[in-house]
Formats: structure tokens, C-alpha cells, sequence
């Protein structure tokens, strides 16, 4: 038992270093995950801890929408956002990197996914965003928000694509070493226009839901 709670001791020290460490220097050089992660961001064991279904549920995603994923990495969480916006949906992903879009799409070509017909993979800058106005019935982001340089430009990016009355979701988890609190996150949105509808989860996992306009 001794022995199992220092290596448990051990290894959540190591985490803390870690955390400590990543936050240090990203105060001084803003990077995203590089591409070589984009095994671990889309692995087994991230989503049994932060569940692709529930989180897209909490995201506001249905049946029929038009979608735009921003920073969708390896797609960890695009599959399911596809399969459940259905036939009528689309989901365009949305990546600064062109090796992580070619993991996405990579995956796509899996036995298992090749019924999905509806994701658009999209090379672009979440600052500018190379969409129309008024484009999108959902926006979401996972884990991203605090890796861009210019979170409000980049916010008010996603409120000029969105239709009146559309659904930014902003999920965050707290291994990640860019974490924010719930309070942050709400606060960022609030600046950049948006108006707050929804908080779900918990500390460890949670999505908070903007309205893009005021609900009557």
C-alpha cells in the first residue's frame, strides 16, 4: 500500500512540475499542440476521461446543423459531431496545421468511417476565419480557446460566422495546461459579445454554452 501511494505521490508531482512548467512558458511563446500529439489527443484513454457524446451533446449539436469545429486537431471529438448532425448536417473542421487535418483525414478513411460524407476539412487561422457571415447554427471548441494568441479577436471571428442566435460552446479540461476556470471562460465570452446561456460539467471537465445573441 505504502509503495502505491508513492508512486501515485510520484506521478501527481510529476503532473503538478508539468503543469507549472508549460504555463511558465507559454507566458512568453504562444504555440499550439504539435502534430506528433495528435495520437494522444485523440486516444482511448482521453475519451473515456472527457466522453465525445456527452460533450457534444452539452455543445448544443443536433440533427440537421451546420457546424464549424475550431482547432479540430486530430478530430477527436469530429466524428461524433458528424454522425450526429446526420445526413442534413455538416461539420467543417477547422485547423492552422496542415498535419493534424491530414491525421483527420486519415482517419476518415477507416473502414468504420467511411459512410461519413458530411465533415469539410478546412486549413485556416481561428483569427480570421474563412467563412461568411452568418454561416454556422453551432461553433465549438475543445481545449483551444486559451492556446490562440488573440482570444476576443478570435471570439468575435466565431460570433460573425454564427447565424442570430447561434450556439458558440466552449469545453475545457483540466490536465490541459492552458486550463481556465469557468469564470474565465465566461468572462472572455461576455467581452467578445456573446451572452451566457449554459454551464455544464464540472471542474475537471466542463462546456460553457454562449448564445450569440439575447434569448427572447
Amino acid at each position: 500500500m505504502r509503495v502505491f501511494t508513492t508512486i501515485l505521490l510520484k506521478i501527481l508531482g510529476f503532473f503538478v512540475l508539468l503543469q507549472i512548467a508549460v504555463r511558465i512558458i507559454k507566458r512568453f511563446y504562444a504555440f499550439s499542440p504539435p502534430a506528433s500529439m495528435g495520437f494522444l489527443l485523440d486516444s482511448d484513454f482521453r475519451k473515456r476521461l472527457q466522453p465525445p457524446d456527452k460533450l457534444i451533446k452539452r455543445s448544443g449539436i443536433k440533427e440537421g446543423m451546420h457546424i464549424l469545429e475550431v482547432g479540430c486537431g486530430s478530430g477527436a471529438f469530429t466524428i461524433c459531431a458528424a454522425r450526429t448532425s446526420g445526413i442534413k448536417g455538416e461539420v467543417y473542421a477547422l485547423d492552422i496545421q496542415p498535419r493534424m487535418l491530414m491525421q483527420l483525414k486519415k482517419k476518415l478513411s477507416r473502414p468504420e468511417n467511411r459512410d461519413i460524407k458530411n465533415i469539410k476539412l478546412v486549413e485556416g487561422d481561428a483569427h480570421k476565419l474563412p467563412f461568411n457571415d452568418n454561416s454556422f447554427d453551432v461553433v465549438y471548441t475543445v481545449t483551444v480557446l486559451q492556446e490562440l494568441p488573440d482570444q476576443n479577436r478570435a471570439l468575435k471571428e466565431m460570433k460573425r460566422v454564427l447565424k442570430p442566435g447561434g450556439v458558440l460552446a466552449v469545453s475545457e479540461f483540466l490536465p490541459d495546461p492552458d486550463y481556465p476556470l469557468k469564470s474565465t471562460t465566461i468572462r472572455l465570452g461576455e467581452e467578445a459579445g456573446f451572452f451566457l446561456d449554459k454551464v455544464e460539467g464540472n471542474l475537471w471537465n466542463y462546456t460553457v454554452r454562449f448564445k450569440a445573441q439575447k434569448s427572447m
